[in-house]
């Protein structure tokens, strides 16, 4: 009796309700017992009026945990028996007990395990605690339990911490209006066709499946074409629909699907398809946007991944892990599986997480994968806000990464870059916005000058410099200089990206020649001499990488060697160039846009 007692009091007031258990316990020690048989109703006893719900009148995912908390503040609540039911509403409760007491936790115990999975009393009690502070100071909507769940989970259940994270998630989603997200975004066009994911059946233990073919994606040009604001709000939109998608299959399977742990429930598994990785992706105001990315769903959406599982993955795939890995939570991390190659056709591959029948046709399967494509998007959809069409225009932006230099002949236009230690990374992406350019990559044998030797003022160029150089006509390949990147012909139109790993500190020139295309045809050009290029340039320290440089530098690239062989362009340099390179990070690439 006295047990159940407690068990009231514990519904009614979660601190009541621990002093007396507390108290009921240390009596028993006290007196040597160890064990008790769980109370059962005496023979007969039937309970009345209390129904487990079915699928047309299941109480809502929150309302069980809440039931409980607002029974505490009525008078009339607590001397019902129905206040100690939780998720009970007019829907479950058909009619008054009046004929002897009934169990006071079998509808709570069903709630629980159907919507939140396996809590503790300690993690129940934070979640509680938390639900109750929300009702005291969000007089609005509240979030569901699952919902409020996860934030907990995160932070280990440190009720403070969760509470300052949900805050201002539940700030950040009124600003933005994400709950409206669903009903009120579209994607464009460009997205439907270029932004290569979508959702795919589900997996073994029913989380929705969502597959992603990041190496196909052309993220310069969805960034040009529709800005990074519509990239963050599509990947928003998708976790909101995995979030929906999780609720349904809860809902249908009658219990939540579940973390990679079993223990909590979670949203969804993602299949992430690496194939075609290469240095375009690493585009840096790609990865700036990426990392926006994930720290705007780590904030928002904690505990909704299941699994992550990144199949062929390339040898280029540390460097853009090591960007981003120390962005992404350490419990976001575990659930991470990588497969280079074909491995993920073995045991412990996909066949582990998804059925035979859902796995994809583009990885082994048999089942057909309505995924987009992806691949280049033209650059006809470019928009004027995005990128800089105009020849003799501004710059990108005013805050952008990018310039933009006029290559005139006679006058090219160099980069210098120190560099203080061997192992370190020299990247590049530039697009020639007008003209023929050769583009090479040459070292200094001695010290130069920080400042250049001279500046090409250009009417149209901001600032009126449309190009600076820093080697002097009288400096030579051989005694002076060293050839590190053969001369590339990069033609109008054409974008490149690539990277250099140093094998000796010093002075770096990144050189970009006007190139007359009427040298090598017969036709006559009435074009000016000069070249429009924009460009970026950035130095790695080989601190960065955290040892996978080792992996990376056995991935080669003959792109640069074979096309400057068949450039016959080492007369433009007096000396000897390498014939092939094996400091070459990975492929420059080059990319052909309709």
């Amino acid at each position: 009796m006295v047990e159940k007692i407690a068990m009231k009091q514990y519904a009614a007031n979660i601190k009541k309700g621990k002093e007396v258990i507390e108290y009921y316990i240390n009596e028993l020690i006290s007196e040597g017992v160890s064990t008790i048989p769980r109370w059962q109703p005496p023979e007969g006893h039937k309970s009345k009026g209390i129904e487990i719900p079915s699928s047309e009148d299941t109480p809502s995912q929150d309302s069980g945990l809440r039931s409980r908390t607002n029974s505490s503040g009525s008078q009339h609540s607590r001397s019902s028996v129905s206040s100690l039911v939780l998720g009970a509403s007019a829907a479950t409760i058909k009619s008054p007990v009046s004929d002897g007491p009934s169990s006071p936790d079998k509808l709570e115990d069903v709630y629980i395990e159907r919507y939140l999975g396996n809590l503790s009393l300690v993690q129940e009690s934070a979640l509680v605690q938390l639900q109750q502070w929300l009702q005291k100071t969000h007089k609005g909507k509240i979030p569901k339990d699952a919902h409020i769940l996860r934030f907990l989970r995160a932070r280990e259940f440190s009720v403070e911490k969760a509470r300052e994270m949900l805050v201002h998630s539940l700030a950040w989603r009124k600003l933005h209006s994400i709950d409206k997200l669903l009903e009120t975004y579209t994607p464009s066009e460009v997205l439907l066709q270029y932004y290569s994911g979508g959702w795919h059946y589900s997996d073994k233990d029913g989380r929705p499946l969502y597959v992603l073919k990041l190496g196909q994606m052309d993220v310069k040009g969805l960034m040009r074409s529709v800005g990074e604001e519509a990239i963050l709000k599509h990947v928003l939109y998708v976790n909101e629909e995995g979030l929906r998608r999780a609720d349904e299959a809860t809902k249908s399977r009658g219990y939540p699907v579940r973390s990679h742990d079993g223990l909590f429930p979670s949203a969804c598994t993602c299949i992430v398809d690496l194939e075609g990785l290469s240095m375009r992706h690493l585009w840096r105001p790609g990865i700036r946007a990426l990392l926006r990315i994930i720290e705007v769903v780590e904030a928002n959406y904690p505990e909704t991944m299941g699994r992550l599982l990144i199949v062929r993955a390339p040898r280029v795939f540390p460097v853009l892990w090591t960007l981003i890995s120390p962005f992404i939570d350490e419990n976001t991390r575990q659930k991470f599986m990588f497969y280079g190659g074909n491995d993920y056709q073995e045991p412990g591959g996909l066949r582990d997480f998804i059925d035979e029948k859902y796995i994809p046709d583009f990885l082994g399967g048999h089942c057909y994968c309505d995924v987009p494509d992806g691949g280049l998007v033209p650059k006809s959809l470019y928009k004027e806000e995005y990128q800089d069409k105009s020849p003799e225009g501004p710059p990108l932006s005013v805050d952008s990464c990018y310039n933009t230099s006029h290559v005139v002949k006679d006058f090219p236009h160099e980069v210098m870059i120190q560099v203080p230690q061997r192992g370190s990374v020299i990247t590049w992406d530039f697009d020639i916005l007008k003209g023929d350019v050769t583009f090479t990559v040459l070292r200094c044998k001695r010290s130069i000058s920080a400042d250049p030797v001279h500046q090409h003022h250009v009417s149209a160029a901001t600032g009126g410099i449309g190009s600076v150089q820093y080697i002097d006509k009288n400096m030579q390949v051989g005694p002076d200089l060293s050839i590190v990147e053969r001369p590339l012909i990069c033609r109008d139109g054409d974008s490149v990206q690539g990277s250099h790993v140093v094998s000796e500190s010093g002075s770096y020139i990144l050189q970009w020649k006007y190139f007359d295309s009427a040298k090598t045809s017969f036709d006559f050009t009435l074009a000016p001499h000069k070249s429009k290029v924009m460009y970026h340039t950035e130095l790695l320290r080989s601190e960065a990488f955290r040892g996978s440089m080792s992996s990376l530098q056995s991935y080669h690239s003959g792109s640069l060697s074979s096309r400057a062989s068949q450039s016959s362009l080492t007369g433009s340099f007096s000396g000897p160039g390498p014939s092939s390179n094996p400091n070459r990070l990975v492929e420059s690439t080059r990319l052909s846009r309709p």
